[in-house]
C-alpha cells in the first residue's frame, strides 16, 4: 500500500513538473530555412513572429541559418524549437530532430501545393528539355539546398534519376544555391538552367516582372504538397495548443492577410500531421531503387538486399495511408 502510495505520490510530481515546466517556457526559436538571403526572409517573417509573441504570451526569436541543415541540426540540439520546412528537409527534422508536423501552408488561390522548375535565359542556346538530357556536358547548371525538395528532390528524379542520369556528372559544371541564387544566376547568365519553382516565380511575378520576363521555363514538375511546420515533439501540451491555435486561426484581418500575402501569397495555414511527407518519403525511396537497380557495378546479392529493403519500406508506407 504505502508502495502504490509512494508511486502515485511520484506520478503527481512528475505531472507538477512538467506543467511548471511549461508555464516557465518565456521564448521559442522558430528557424527559417534560407531559400533566399536572411534580410529578405526576416522582412517576411518578423511581422508574423511578432503576432505570435503577442498572441501566445511567449517571446518567438526567429532563426535564420544559412542553409536547411543549419535549422535541422538547431532543432536536433533544442535550439529551435518550431521551424518552417520543405517536404524533404522536414522528413530530415521529423527522422533526425525531435520533429512533428502540426500545420501546412494555405495558398492565397487555394492551390494545394507548388511545382519545380527548370529554367533558363530567354536568350539561352537551350529550348527543350531533351537538349538538356542529350548535351549536359555543353552546360552549366544550377541545383538547390541538397534537402530542398523543389530545387533538388523533385527534379533530381523526375528529370535525371528516370532518365538514368545523375546531375553530379552529367553537367560541365553544377553548382548549388537556394532558390533566390539560382533565379539571379540564370537572370546574369551565370548558369546556363537551373532549379527554381512557382513560389519564386511567383514573388518576382509581383515584384520585378520584368526579371522574369527575360527567363524561360523548360521543365515543371507534378503538384508537390504544400510547406509544413514543425514543432518539437517535447514541448509541453499547453505552448503546442497556444501556438497550433494562433497558426490555424491566423489570417482573418486585412493587417494579418497582407502578412500572409507577402509570405509566398499565403491565405493561412491548416492542421496537419506527418502523413503529409509521405508521398516525397516515396519519392525518395524510388528514386534510391531506380539508382541501385541500374547500378551495374554493385554485387548482385547486396543490390537484391537493398531493392528488398526500399520494397518493404514503400509497403509500410503505403499501408499507412
Amino acid at each position: 500500500m504505502i508502495k502504490k502510495l509512494k508511486s502515485i505520490l511520484t506520478a503527481i510530481a512528475l505531472t507538477a513538473a512538467t506543467v511548471a515546466s511549461a508555464n516557465d517556457i518565456k521564448e521559442l526559436n522558430f528557424g527559417i530555412i534560407a531559400t533566399e538571403k536572411a534580410g529578405a526572409m526576416k522582412q517576411m517573417w518578423e511581422p508574423f513572429l511578432e503576432d505570435m509573441t503577442k498572441a501566445t504570451g511567449i517571446k518567438i526569436n526567429g532563426f535564420y541559418a544559412t542553409d536547411y541543415a543549419g535549422v535541422i541540426e538547431a532543432q536536433r540540439f533544442n535550439k529551435v524549437q518550431l521551424a518552417w520546412y520543405g517536404n524533404k528537409s522536414a522528413i530530415d527534422a521529423v527522422d533526425r530532430s525531435q520533429g512533428e508536423v502540426f500545420a501546412q501552408f494555405v495558398d492565397l488561390d487555394g492551390t494545394p501545393g507548388y511545382y519545380s522548375y527548370l529554367i533558363t535565359h530567354k536568350d539561352s542556346a537551350i529550348k527543350t528539355l531533351d537538349q538538356v538530357l542529350k548535351n549536359g556536358k555543353d552546360f552549366t547548371f544550377g541545383i538547390g539546398d541538397p534537402s530542398s525538395t523543389s530545387g533538388t528532390l523533385v527534379p533530381t528524379y523526375y528529370v535525371f534519376t528516370m532518365n538514368k542520369l545523375d546531375p553530379k556528372t552529367h553537367f560541365k559544371v553544377m553548382r548549388s544555391s537556394n532558390h533566390e541564387g539560382n533565379f539571379l544566376a540564370v537572370l546574369n547568365k551565370q548558369v546556363d538552367l537551373a532549379t527554381s519553382n512557382s513560389e519564386m516565380t511567383e514573388k518576382i511575378r509581383e515584384k520585378s516582372p520584368e526579371k522574369l520576363e527575360q527567363i524561360r521555363i523548360l521543365w515543371t514538375s507534378p503538384l508537390i504538397p504544400r510547406d509544413p511546420l514543425v514543432w518539437r515533439k517535447d514541448l509541453p501540451a499547453d505552448v503546442k495548443k497556444k501556438v497550433k491555435d494562433f497558426v490555424t486561426g491566423y489570417g482573418k484581418t486585412d493587417r494579418e492577410k497582407e502578412i500572409l500575402k507577402n509570405m509566398y501569397r499565403l491565405a493561412g495555414f491548416k492542421a496537419s500531421t506527418d502523413a503529409q511527407l509521405t508521398p516525397i518519403r516515396q519519392l525518395e525511396l524510388f528514386k534510391d531503387r531506380m539508382k541501385f537497380e541500374s547500378d551495374a557495378n554493385m554485387n548482385a546479392a547486396e543490390k537484391q538486399a537493398k531493392l528488398a529493403d526500399i520494397d518493404a519500406k514503400l509497403a509500410a508506407l503505403a499501408k499507412a495511408k
